[in-house]
């Protein structure tokens, strides 16, 4: 009897002598082992579905890329159920179906395909035939050796060419994406802003063969004309309102069209890691490249939303560009994976959204962090506690906006996520814990692989050990950092914690390791442009791994937060300054509404001086004591901005990630900006207005910052 009752203790004894860090993570074993069997349920209905996909007739539409067969098979099995809301117009999974093929049949009309078998998707032209196509057709001027088409100019589309589109956030750019996935062509989706040399410049990188573009666009194109022209172009444009000669109506041609399924065979491909798309990273530090998308990646977002607990009776708000991956891939192919609605808006607008959501019946609401800082800044209306929304989703969304959009708008849960456009890594905050971008426990990680590795910033190289390897982070040490090295370090100033049980680990960057099942693919172009993307090496001879470019942190409890992007951290005073920790430390004051923090040089001193650029939270007006009192209280005398920089508005990219690379170079020379400056005087203890007089006194080494 005594022996059945020590029976419980001794299973428990191995338990009990685990270290306190490990104790700390089984507080949330539950949730992690849930969303683990949630991702193997997901990679498995996916793998059914590709496998099925396979064996299915060439000749039907459900043999074909993922897109073809998902929408088909979506049309098919709930064919009145709505999928696209966009304004005053509704769309149903048939509707869809029916819309994508006179695409597709107008597109494949322009390749000369006579509607027999064996013309050829991007089956028909692997990796290696297109890559030597793109080289050839660059080294003739990107169009210029083709065979000229009659009327235009430009020459027939060959299986797997490439064609853009310059089109805002509307049905037609979906019609016209799934028309040429079901088509075997290949879609670039070009970022509405650009013109001129930017615009050429993405086209060339991606071998476009034609770019459809919209009516709204063509005044502001008109001088970009002759060059597109001259690239051998076909041009189309979605309407025929003010459309100059040598433009052809796509919609006209496409509702000409038959709406009966496209064989599927057109788009099988041959490889699941074939290129079938290119979406062009943001090019804050130069020129968009043009991110190689996989059928495989496709195939993987289409189980975004699944992973994110949302189901088919869901409605979807999505208001981010479709040229971004997250509104096409994440938003509108996570959609479709689980059958659900999504209301589409071609712009964000705070003022609306509320009611918008009570008029769709919207539950799930997808964001880009700044969408969810206009919304708590708008003055309060009754739409915004009357709504049905229970999720929202998205990355980029920092503590202090989450606590106040919580508190304003809940009950909701926040699900916070990770990832690149051109990575192969995501994480999933699925616990909810305010702050963290995931989890690192070693359920997620044996589903998602990822490591963090200790990185220099003065060199921008990973610390190697004596044998060439990486070296992994130590989580959650000590609070602040390892040894206190953050940048909050032990100067906390009794300011309260994110969490306030976790203790911050030391930042590392996030890798990847590259498989079959987690492929990089680089860029279009030359193989420079994917320099220091991967790592060798990194654990083992001959392992390779996906530099992701982005410090993160993991804390004791297993939380994973954002730290900043390796470019943007600085160093200053031989210390290490991470932009987003000085951001969130201004961000407390109330009178500050927006901040960006960047790193500037200053003549005569080593490393970059902190710079931050800051508007104002109406009504109120810049306190620079309250402020110079608070960047001492609650920030080491390294990581104070010394230069600050008020404007109306920061400006953004179309994405609205912040303009750090152009802010920098703008510098602090007053005799060059117009908007108001200021300087940290360290002697007086001050933040005082940057004047020429002070700028000259700067430079020659008589102000000390």
């Amino acid at each position: 009897m005594a022996s059945l009752l020590l029976l419980p203790l001794l299973l428990l004894l191995p338990l009990l002598l685990l270290p306190l860090r490990l104790w700390s993570q089984l507080r949330w074993f539950a949730a992690d082992l849930a969303f683990t069997m949630r991702a193997l349920r997901c990679k498995r209905a996916l793998r059914a579905r590709a496998l099925a996909a396979a064996a299915a007739d060439p000749e039907g539409p459900e043999g074909g890329c993922s897109l073809a067969w998902r929408l088909a098979q979506l049309a098919r099995q709930r064919p009145g159920h709505t999928f696209l809301i966009h304004g005053a117009q509704r769309f149903s999974y048939a509707e869809a179906e029916r819309q994508s093929n006179r695409a597709a049949r107008a597109f494949l009309r322009a390749r000369g395909w006579d509607g027999g078998p064996g013309g050829g998707g991007t089956g028909g032209a692997g990796e290696g035939e297109l890559a030597a196509d793109c080289a050839r057709d660059q080294a003739a001027g990107s169009g210029a050796a083709w065979a000229v088409r009659e009327g235009d100019g430009a020459a027939p589309l060959a299986p797997g060419a490439t064609v853009a589109l310059l089109l805002p956030a509307c049905p037609e750019f979906l019609w016209l994406w799934f028309g040429l996935a079901k088509a075997g062509l290949r879609t670039a989706f070009v970022p509405t802003a650009l013109r001129r040399g930017p615009l050429q410049h993405c086209l060339r990188s991606c071998g476009a063969r034609a770019l459809v573009l919209a009516p709204e666009f063509l005044e502001s194109l008109e001088p970009d004309l002759p060059a597109l022209r001259a690239m051998g172009l076909h041009l189309w444009a979605v309407g025929s309102d003010g459309r100059p000669a040598g433009i052809s109506d796509f919609l006209a041609e496409a509702s000409a069209e038959v709406d009966g399924p496209v064989p599927g065979y057109l788009s099988a491909p041959q490889n699941m890691t074939d290129t079938c798309l290119y979406i062009f990273t943001s090019g804050t530090t130069g020129l968009p490249k043009a991110a190689r998308i996989s059928h495989l990646k496709v195939l993987q977002c289409q189980g975004f939303y699944q992973l994110c607990g949302a189901h088919q009776e869901d409605v979807i708000y999505l208001a981010l560009p479709l040229y971004h991956m997250s509104g096409s891939l994440l938003g509108i192919v996570g959609c479709l994976g689980i059958g659900a609605t999504v209301v589409l808006k071609s712009k964000f607008s705070a003022g609306q959204f509320w009611e918008d959501c009570q008029q769709h019946g919207v539950t799930v609401f997808q964001y880009i962090g700044e969408l969810c800082r206009y919304l708590v800044n708008q003055p309060p209306n009754k739409a915004e506690r009357g709504h049905q929304v229970r999720l929202v989703v998205g990355s980029g969304l920092r503590p202090d906006t989450w606590e106040r959009f919580v508190r304003r708008f809940g009950p909701l849960q926040v699900l916070e996520t990770y990832g690149l456009t051109e990575g192969n890594v995501a994480t999933f905050n699925y616990t909810g814990q305010q702050g963290a971008v995931g989890r690192a426990s070693w359920l997620y990680r044996h589903v998602f692989p990822f490591s963090l590795i200790r990185y220099d910033v003065t060199t921008g190289e990973p610390i190697r050990d004596t044998q060439g390897h990486c070296v992994a982070t130590s989580p959650g040490l000590c609070p602040g950092g390892v040894g206190g090295g953050g940048v909050l370090g032990e100067w906390g100033g009794g300011r309260p914690p994110l969490t306030p049980v976790a203790l911050a680990g030391e930042p590392g960057l996030l890798v990847a390791p590259v498989s079959q099942q987690s492929p990089f693919l680089g860029y279009a172009g030359g193989p420079e442009l994917a320099r220091g993307k991967l790592l060798k090496n990194v654990f083992r001879p001959g392992d390779v791994f996906f530099n992701t470019g982005d410090l993160l942190v993991c804390d004791n409890q297993g939380f994973l937060r954002f730290h900043d992007r390796t470019g943007d951290t600085f160093r200053w005073k031989g210390e290490n300054v991470a932009t987003t920790e000085v951001a969130e430390a201004l961000e407390a004051l109330d009178f500050l509404q927006e901040v960006n923090v960047y790193g500037v040089t200053v003549p005569g001193h080593e490393g970059r001086a902190g710079m931050a650029a800051l508007a104002l939270r109406p009504p109120h007006s810049l306190d620079l004591v309250q402020l110079y009192a608070h960047v001492s209280e609650n920030l080491p005398p390294y990581a104070r901005p010394r230069f600050l920089r008020l404007q109306e508005s920061l400006a953004t990219t179309e994405t609205f990630k912040q303009q750090k690379v152009r802010m920098a170079k703008e510098g602090f020379d007053p005799g060059a900006l117009s908007d108001p400056l200021y300087v940290l005087d360290q002697a007086g203890g001050a933040y005082l207005p940057l004047t020429p007089a002070r700028y000259t006194a700067l430079l020659a080494g008589d102000l000390r910052i």
